[in-house]
């Protein structure tokens, strides 16, 4: 019968720099093209798209997108959109109307306040209905390539997690953990790498540590045996 038992650790200390870089280039060489799954041409794209994935798959949202950035190219366009119409455009993604009303209020901010521009900083783009520091993170690093934090979504959380790299569940302290352990010209890269993983192997239910190459730097694995 088989059955699965946990394996001791002996690896590397969690959080350590040669845990964190061990892990980091076995990353890099199973995922070399690994980069954000979004489609999108410029920030306003990538700020709605990011929006849409809330509680969303990126393939659902590239599906939606790829009708809906033909349609709305510039903040205007969805600043002076009836929210029933937008609503019926992004309809097939969860939490459809509260994501339409968030956009086009984020818009008409960007119009109000920023002069038509995605704003390039922290500050601004976290002031704008909808968007928390994930969301701004990665149109921060993805569009304009500057790297102020480090995205935390479902799948980074998780893996940070079973790497012993936080405790947190709250995703600003689990944040504020690896920023604290990994070197900021990481931050980005590291992200992508994570969420590759999380997907092709570590899931959240029956992760397949089986084939995982990380086992050896990883507390949280464990094997199938046959007893």
């Amino acid at each position: 019968m088989e059955g699965t038992v946990s394996t001791v650790y002996t690896g590397p200390e969690t959080g350590s720099p040669e845990q964190v870089h061990a892990i980091i280039s076995e990353l890099r060489r199973l995922y070399p093209d690994a980069k954000c799954s979004l489609n999108y041409l410029n920030p306003l794209e990538l700020l709605v798209a990011t929006q849409l994935s809330a509680q969303c798959t990126d393939e659902r949202v590239n599906i939606v997108t790829q009708q809906l950035f033909k349609k709305y190219r510039t903040v205007e366009d969805y600043a002076t959109a009836k929210q029933e119409e937008l609503e019926q455009d992004i309809r097939s993604i969860g939490f459809y109307r509260n994501k339409a009303k968030n956009i086009r209020t984020a818009c008409q901010r960007i119009i109000t306040e920023y002069g038509g521009e995605v704003p390039r900083t922290m500050e601004g783009l976290v002031s704008l209905a909808g968007v928390a520091r994930k969301t701004a993170n990665v149109v921060l690093g993805n569009a304009f390539g500057i790297v102020e934090g480090f995205v935390v979504d479902t799948h980074i959380g998780r893996l940070s997690r079973r790497f012993g790299w936080t405790s947190n569940e709250d995703p600003v302290k689990v944040e504020k953990d690896l920023m604290r352990i990994i070197p900021q010209q990481d931050w980005l890269d590291l992200s992508h790498l994570l969420i590759f993983h999380g997907r092709a192997v570590c899931y959240a239910r029956n992760p397949q540590c089986e084939r995982c190459t990380l086992v050896p730097l990883c507390p949280s694995a464990f094997i199938a045996k046959n007893k």
